[in-house]
């Protein structure tokens, strides 16, 4: 399975750190924070990425190279215009080649076992699988809703009427996805991958929730990354990778 990393964001949250240096290169226990991600698709692996740049994307595209560094083949989809998460994705989609694929957001650490995940979405024969999380705070994340059966029913109140209760969590930025799933989405134009899944749930698709409950940090504003700094040195995450 091919991986892509959304990376071209401005991390506005972060400023002034991400002035001069994009936020998936913020270094974390000495590594980028982009490269545990890369490391963390490398342990379960998935070699084969794209990565989206556009605010500093050419530092991003300088310090990884074509990931061989890494034993990885990165390959980068270039925004001149930013496009979204939606858009982003779509704009690399030929890279795909038709097949399912995963995405994961670059500004995020996780312990998160990405092959239970892939083979969860293969059982499930879903169109979309989002990696959920519980967090007590989740209405301020955006909740997710899933009935007993793990589908999910709405995102940010926006989907499908449920037979039954439902379970708010949020969405951990990770996911695995069929390509029908941007059958919609505008080409070239900026647009959020949320508006896709929400779409396919008003049209009854089967779009499911994976829980995790390892680790897990959104190094977006400069109270979290140094949390996820004294995380890493306190041992409460192990991103020591393992080699091929």
């Amino acid at each position: 399975m091919k991986a892509m990393i959304l990376a071209a964001g401005f991390g506005t949250r972060l400023r002034p750190l991400t002035e001069s240096l994009p936020k998936p290169l913020l270094p974390i226990a000495g590594r980028p924070l982009i490269v545990w991600n890369l490391l963390l698709l490398r342990q379960h692996g998935i070699k084969d990425v794209i990565i989206n740049l556009h605010h500093l994307g050419h530092v991003i595209e300088k310090e990884l190279g074509d990931g061989s560094r890494l034993g990885m083949r990165v390959t980068y989809s270039r925004e001149p215009m930013i496009l979204g998460t939606g858009g982003g994705i779509k704009q690399a989609e030929p890279f795909f080649g038709g097949d399912p694929f995963l995405v994961l957001n670059g500004d995020t650490l996780m312990d998160l076992d990405l092959g239970a995940v892939i083979a969860f979405h293969r059982e499930q024969d879903a169109l979309a699988t989002m990696v959920l999380r519980d967090d007590p705070d989740v209405d301020r994340w955006g909740a997710v809703e899933v009935d007993a059966r793990q589908r999910v029913v709405r995102i940010n109140g926006r989907g499908r009427a449920a037979p039954g209760p439902t379970v708010k969590r949020m969405f951990a930025g990770a996911h695995v996805m069929r390509a029908r799933l941007l059958r919609d989405l505008p080409q070239g134009r900026e647009s959020s991958i949320l508006d896709a899944y929400v779409a396919e749930l008003q049209a009854d698709a089967m779009i499911v929730g994976y829980g995790m409950t390892g680790y897990w940090s959104d190094v977006g504003t400069p109270e979290r990354y140094a949390q996820a700094q004294r995380d890493v040195t306190a041992g409460l995450l192990n991103l020591t990778p393992r080699e091929s």
